[in-house]
């Protein structure tokens, strides 16, 4: 519907175009609808709250490598949806629903990173904690100006290699245990220690540990919003408080993950057997 509104709306003939629409501009009421057409649509396939209630189910039940290409490529497009249709086609609607995109990554942040830890399928988990990331990417969507969309950016392309790379280490451990509840786990260090290197090193860059391509993302988002000149001093100082929350939760999801998983020798001792540790090519793809 937004798409064919677009279409029929413009003053010379009706045009799919993409670079025409670009120089069209709208009726503010018009062009707000058109944005929130699109928006609905971008926010169920990125997801946004409360949209985004398929997406743990989902990934809880797919194969994981369903689940890779779900979290490392479909997902973003949602993301760059906003970026090329919501803020390159209708800006002024976007700077009016700006400051609502504000408060929903926030929420979306601190909401997700609070569910995550009391999952108990490790897929679900990982589900949330991406819930939680496309959180920032909304915020620097949100922040208007270039710091912040280019965090939001760098979010989308780090969260994508990060967030598929911890889906298939997720299937290749339950290739070895066939489990997938974390408290039926643990102890899986001892037999499969390049699994568990490259699931903590992992687990690390999507908790924006210093140095990795997450933390440098969220440090980008970070300046974006503190420069932003559309919010308030105290507004800005706010949102990058319930931001900071947000960091402080993702290490307590993330690595109580790696404890229960790897840690103790429950799994180890309950089968007393040897799993296979990544071969050449499962190393090769991580």
């Amino acid at each position: 519907m937004g798409i064919l509104g677009i279409c029929l709306s413009g003053s010379n003939e009706p045009t799919l175009n993409f670079e025409t629409s670009a120089n069209q501009s709208y009726p503010v009421a018009l062009e707000m609808l058109f944005y929130i057409g699109f928006f609905i649509a971008f926010a169920v396939k990125s997801p946004i709250i409360p949209l985004h209630t398929w997406l743990p189910d989902t990934h809880g039940e797919a194969h994981y490598s369903t689940c890779m290409l779900l979290a490392g490529i479909l997902l973003k497009m949602g993301a760059y949806g906003l970026v090329r249709i919501n803020m390159e086609l209708l800006p002024h609607a976007h700077s009016i629903f700006s400051p609502w995109l504000m408060i929903v990554g926030t929420i979306q942040i601190i909401y997700a990173a609070s569910t995550s830890p009391g999952q108990r399928n490790l897929k679900k988990r990982i589900a949330y904690s991406s819930v939680s990331h496309m959180g920032f990417i909304i915020i620097g969507l949100g922040s208007i100006n270039d710091t912040g969309l280019n965090g939001a950016i760098l979010q989308i392309i780090s969260h994508g290699f990060i967030g598929a790379a911890l889906f298939f280490l997720a299937g290749t451990s339950y290739d070895r245990i066939r489990l997938v509840y974390l408290d039926e786990m643990g102890g899986m260090a001892i037999t499969i220690p390049k699994i568990f290197t490259t699931f903590s090193i992992l687990s690390m860059a999507s908790l924006a540990l210093p140095g990795m391509s997450g933390f440098v993302a969220e440090l980008i988002l970070f300046f974006g919003i503190l420069t932003s000149q559309k919010y308030l001093l105290m507004t800005k100082i706010l949102i990058t408080f319930v931001m900071a929350i947000g960091m402080i939760l993702t290490p307590i999801y993330s690595l109580s993950m790696l404890r229960q998983m790897f840690y103790g020798y429950k799994l180890f001792t309950a089968t007393n057997s040897y799993f296979v540790d990544s071969g050449p090519r499962e190393f090769f793809v991580k």
